[in-house]
């Protein structure tokens, strides 16, 4: 049975314009629209409603949730499974801050002596490995099998791949200026394209667009590819991402 908007951002108890946002952005499309414009969801669009709000609880932000939903190998049971890990390991560690509290409640009053260790303890700042887990399964897999394949090479394939590498970007920012359409530009993309699966992963064309969108996401990769040519990561992204729908 179908449901409109308002009904269903009465039963999660999120606004309509977040249901909005979610549908403007492609996180979350309604099975159906109407003539008159309404949106209707479905139980299969409630079910990935509520994995979508489990992520964000879990700290993920929506570019991230999108980018692991819409990965052709993601599963919503194994999504379930992993959420729940990731809740149990936050209950842990929020159990050991209120401990940690009533302890220094108790301290301050005179009542008990206090250690450092459990002033601290609940307090981390490590990645939660089932987060690590989700990302590399959904997110960035592609990224991380290339790092892996790199650990594993000697000293003089990395200072000929560093060479190649080089060439690649350097001949891209001299290209920044034209159009990310163009065809010395297309070419300078597929030889970047041809390197990546030559020498790393195996990148069909959607990871590859999905690798570009990262150079603009993520800062560590926009700066380290800005220092070629300022733009050159959004250059490249655009780029990257007209060659993937020119040879799908």
């Amino acid at each position: 049975m179908s449901m409109k908007v308002k009904e269903v951002a009465d039963l999660v108890g999120v606004s309509i314009r977040t249901l909005h946002h979610y549908h403007e952005i492609g996180l979350l499309t309604p099975t159906e629209i109407t003539d008159s414009g309404y949106r209707l969801y479905s139980e299969d669009d409630l079910a990935k409603l509520q994995q979508i709000l489990f992520f964000k609880e879990l700290g993920f932000s929506l570019k991230e949730i999108k980018n692991m939903m819409s990965n052709p190998a993601y599963d919503r049971l194994e999504a379930l499974v992993l959420q729940r890990k990731m809740l149990e390991e936050k209950r842990k560690r929020f159990a050991k801050m209120i401990a940690a509290i009533d302890k220094t409640i108790q301290h301050m009053k005179g009542e008990i002596e206090m250690t450092n260790e459990e002033r601290f303890a609940g307090l981390t700042f490590r990645h939660d490995p089932y987060e690590e887990e989700a990302r590399k399964r959904w997110g960035d897999e592609s990224v991380n099998q290339a790092q892996a394949k790199l650990a594993g090479m000697s000293d003089d394939e990395l200072q000929g791949l560093a060479e190649k590498w080089e060439m690649i970007f350097r001949q891209l920012a001299q290209l920044r200026q034209q159009s990310p359409e163009s065809p010395d530009v297309q070419t300078a993309i597929k030889a970047w394209y041809d390197f990546l699966n030559e020498n790393f992963a195996q990148y069909s064309l959607e990871a590859f667009a999905g690798l570009g969108q990262l150079y603009v996401d993520d800062p560590r990769f926009t700066q380290n590819i800005d220092k070629y040519g300022e733009g050159l990561a959004e250059f490249m992204s655009k780029a990257m991402k007209v060659f993937a729908e020119k040879n799908s």
